[in-house]
């Protein structure tokens, strides 16, 4: 495809996409390098992400308290104070909606703050699927560049969008949920710069007009659902602190984990894997040592492993010919957990 044909396309693009006045006059100019300009290739690049956001498009949310009950009870166990305040949250944005003068949700940012595992990042999509919005996890663990979040302007080599304009994008929405997940682990030498875009992001104030450097023009992010994890506060700075309100996440009990073991996270396993239900047994007193096979552990994360791991092994033997349903007993539990922990 020669360089003309290109432009002519790019021209019908940006003609075909309902674009905010400022910006389509901006896309415009560039296509008037010359046909042959090594920058060419750049603005052809540039313009298609550009015409590729979805300027004022918005979700349909689904805004029905009972219905949000039901998806916290199926894809969790217990946590009742936790279900109670997200409830509470959703009925702001209820009452938000449905009143003619408030255009903007302003709902409080929640934060849910817990030990690993203690299902913080699982609790943030139950809240998207209640709202039926997509969601993209931003991981913060280790991030240590702030262009990441902000981008690298298009006159760069290595421009790129930064991953919250990139979420906007693949959304094909403007009200996504972005989940911010534990912005408690961002390197510490970039830690002033990114606690500042986190302001820049929470603040209603100043996230109707997010600027992204590859973009180099404000988007609006007001209408974006941030959800945000940590494993403690403190290493947040209290600006962003501010800007939240922070859930305390609670441990599980060995009970709860039993439970949670048993009703839960088994049974999307053997799903998962493709296996029936009926096909694995694992005895009462079992589950103690599936539980804690090192110790104690706040959240079930190392559960869900154990678990995985099993139901691994189960389905080796499966396809080498063994029959089930297969019985997980005391004598048995170290074959199928094949890692020395019992």
């Amino acid at each position: 495809m020669d360089t003309a044909q290109v432009l002519d396309e790019l021209k019908q693009k940006i003609a075909q996409v309902s674009l905010p006045q400022d910006v389509e006059e901006k896309l415009i100019n560039l296509l008037r390098f010359p046909l042959q300009s090594s920058e060419f290739e750049k603005a052809a690049s540039y313009i298609d992400f550009v015409a590729s956001l979805p300027f004022n498009k918005l979700s349909q949310d689904i805004l029905d308290l009972d219905r949000a009950r039901q998806i916290l009870d199926k894809n969790h166990y217990g946590l009742k104070n936790v279900k109670d305040r997200i409830l509470e949250y959703l009925a702001v944005l209820t009452l938000q909606k449905r009143s003619t003068q408030q255009k903007i949700m302003r709902a409080p940012i929640l934060l849910f703050v817990g030990l690993v595992g203690s299902g913080k990042t699982s609790i943030a999509y139950s809240i998207a699927e209640s709202l039926g919005r997509k969601i993209f996890r931003i991981p913060f663990g280790g991030l240590g560049d702030v262009t990441q979040l902000r981008g690298i302007s298009k006159t760069r080599p290595d421009a790129q969008p930064g991953q919250i304009i990139k979420a906007i994008r693949d959304a094909q929405v403007s009200s996504p949920v972005i989940l911010l997940d534990e912005i408690d682990r961002i390197a510490e030498a970039q830690r002033v710069d990114i606690m500042g875009v986190l302001v820049e992001l929470l603040d209603p104030g100043q996230n109707q007009a997010f600027l992204d450097h590859y973009l180099d023009f404000p988007y609006d992010l007001s209408q974006v659902l941030f959800i945000a994890t940590a494993n403690n506060t403190a290493n947040i700075a209290t600006a962003v602190l501010d800007r939240m309100e922070a859930v305390e996440m609670p441990s599980y009990s060995d009970e709860e984990k039993t439970i949670i073991g048993k009703n839960y996270l088994l049974p999307k396993i053997l799903n998962d894997i493709g296996l029936g239900f009926e096909t694995l047994n694992i005895e009462d007193n079992v589950w103690p040592q599936i539980i804690r096979p090192l110790g104690f552990d706040a959240g079930i994360r190392s559960l869900s492993r154990a678990l995985e791991q099993i139901s691994r092994r189960v389905a080796r033997k499966m396809v080498e010919g063994e029959n089930g349903p297969f019985n997980i007993n005391g004598q048995n539990l170290a074959e199928y957990l094949g890692n020395g922990q019992v």
